[in-house]
């Protein structure tokens, strides 16, 4: 009966030092949660890509459709978005920023998506097909030319440019100056 008993014994200390350690782990993720929300910068204005006013680097792509763009060549203010397949908001603002795009002036012309994939895959074929019918469209990796050369560093990354430099920028639609309803 000895034998038994310490069996049970050892069983019970087991069960209480893994209830304590997972109370351990479940108040660190809780303090990791809260640290993360108040973190600055974590917000709609996060510091996602170059600021308003930053200069527009460099940058060659070529899109879906053969074409090339490049800094130099866009005309006029041109609304850029930067959307990654394995981001959920990613998914969630593609569309809004497709109806802002609609109305964008200038039209498709002035319109630039850059769907940012590591691989081909269904996520990255439905991006494409949602964003050609307003928006030139540039597949590039995360490392990408355009992304390199607007300072991309999040997820989506909206910006307004013009004259070679950011007009606005931001993560949200909010970012991007109003258009009228004519």
């Amino acid at each position: 009966m000895t034998p038994y008993l310490a069996g049970v014994v050892f069983c019970g200390l087991l069960g209480l030092l893994n209830l304590v350690l997972t109370y351990g782990v479940i108040r660190r993720l809780r303090q990791h949660d809260t640290a993360l929300a108040e973190r600055p910068g974590g917000g709609p204005d996060a510091d996602v890509m170059a600021p308003a006013g930053s200069p527009l680097g460099t940058f060659t792509a070529t899109t879906v459709d053969g074409s090339v763009v490049s800094a130099g060549e866009l005309a006029g203010p041109t609304a850029v978005g930067f959307f990654s397949t394995g981001c959920a908001p990613c998914v969630e603002r593609l569309p809004e920023f497709l109806r802002y795009a609609a109305t964008f002036p200038g039209g498709r012309d002035n319109v630039l998506v850059v769907v940012v994939t590591e691989r081909a895959d269904e996520a990255r074929d439905t991006f494409v097909a949602q964003a050609t019918a307003v928006a030139n469209v540039v597949v590039e990796p995360h490392d990408g030319p355009v992304g390199t050369a607007l300072r991309v560093r999040g997820y989506p990354a909206l910006a307004v440019v013009d004259d070679g430099s950011v007009v606005s920028s931001g993560s949200e639609l909010d970012a991007l100056p109003a258009l009228s309803q004519a």
